[in-house]
């Protein structure tokens, strides 16, 4: 069962992180217009804050959780497949509403999947699995992106991430009931309460809070890289496809290092690790605004060429170094929440931390673009300061033995 959850997850991830690239691939290659194709990825990605808990309210009210979460994959492929289809037909308003409408069910695909990990898994074997679950991550970060930049033809991308949907289906269905049953007494209580008592576990539990705040500053950090990845490829290359190679090494690094957590053995500090991993993928970071630096600072002299080449290489190291970090953070990140939420409220802690992190990672996103066009140093050192603050988050008020 665990394998077909994996399988399922990573599907389903993968045509999440594809879904964004391929529809600014189809809007631009259908409409000619960036303004579309951008409007459409934010229609896609800015209702996920007002999604997240509401989902999460609704799967830990389910007894069969993954029948509520394969309707959820229907309604993102359905929503893919009416952009896809209407582009160029039908008005351009309508299709981002669509898109926004799509959106709401987007933290259904990572956190509120992760929080079925439970249903699949022995109490013992949880850690493992949670390193194994964190791995789907990693591949559909490094699959997903990369999909939607090699298939040919707009429209082709999308279609593809309805198909690993329909893909994910199966085992989305087919997941088990909920082994603490939804009290009869919940479902009486309103929504509104139950959004509140969610929300409380997160702030009235230090170990969550600090967890939840922390990975919020980190992906905001983690944006700066994303966007700066282009730009400084082409800044060092002369093109924005070495740029893509930076994202697929740290994708690539994160997985290799989450592969080596699920080996291990022995009782893991979690906190510690979530504390570990936002550091070095700081210092990665810091080290990638040194390779910008270096490149700039040479620009003008006779060994230019020779001191680009040797920055980009540099940046590659950085970008592993962010991955060695980033693996055994979401690896640790999905551990706290696993034994700090209650179980009740385990789907509503991880779609509403899924939410908050999408939304940081859009403030992020959007702060990175004119940072990075007016220096890709400054926005990649930015990224290693929010790391930085991150880190102070997750240690102010954490016991040492944690």
């Amino acid at each position: 069962m665990l394998w077909r959850y994996l399988a399922g997850a990573a599907a389903a991830r993968t045509a999440d992180e594809m879904s964004g690239p391929a529809l600014l691939i189809a809007g631009l290659a259908v409409t000619g217009s960036p303004v579309v194709a951008s409007w459409l990825l934010a229609g896609l990605t800015v209702s996920a804050a007002a999604g997240g808990p509401l989902l999460g309210v609704l799967l830990d009210r389910a007894r069969r959780p993954g029948r509520l979460l394969a309707g959820c994959v229907v309604a993102y492929a359905g929503g893919l497949l009416v952009i896809v289809s209407g582009l160029g037909r039908l008005p351009e308003a309508g299709l981002v509403a669509v898109a926004v409408a799509a959106g709401v069910v987007g933290p259904a695909l990572t956190g509120g999947w992760t929080a079925q990990l439970p249903t699949v898994t022995a109490p013992a074997r949880q850690d493992r699995a949670s390193a194994l679950d964190a791995m789907t991550y990693n591949v559909a970060g490094l699959a997903g992106p990369a999909l939607a930049g090699v298939i040919a033809g707009g429209p082709a991308a999308v279609l593809v991430c309805v198909a690993l949907l329909a893909a994910a289906l199966p085992a989305a269905w087919t997941l088990p009931a909920a082994r603490t049953p939804p009290a009869a007494v919940r479902a009486r209580r309103g929504i509104g309460e139950e959004l509140r008592e969610g929300f409380g576990a997160i702030l009235g539990n230090p170990a969550l809070l600090r967890a939840t705040a922390g990975s919020m500053v980190s992906c905001a950090g983690t944006a700066m890289l994303v966007v700066s990845a282009p730009v400084l490829g082409a800044r060092l290359t002369g093109s924005t496809g070495p740029g893509a190679l930076l994202l697929a090494v740290t994708a690539a690094c994160g997985l290799t290092a989450n592969a080596l957590v699920a080996r291990a053995h022995g009782p893991r500090r979690w906190d510690a690790l979530l504390v570990r991993g936002t550091a070095v993928a700081g210092a990665g970071m810091a080290l990638a605004a040194a390779a910008a630096s270096a490149a700039v600072s040479q620009a003008t002299s006779a060994t230019s060429g020779a001191a680009v080449s040797w920055a980009y290489w540099v940046a590659v190291v950085a970008a592993g170094v962010v991955g060695l970090g980033e693996g055994p953070q979401l690896t640790a990140l999905f551990s706290v929440r696993h034994r700090e939420a209650p179980a009740r409220l385990r789907a509503q802690v991880f779609t509403t931390g899924a939410s908050l992190k999408i939304t940081s990672f859009a403030v992020g996103s959007a702060v990175a673009g004119p940072l990075a066009a007016y220096s890709v140093a400054a926005a990649l050192l930015t990224g290693a300061a929010a790391q930085a603050v991150a880190v102070a988050v997750l240690t102010a008020g954490r016991p040492r033995s944690g």
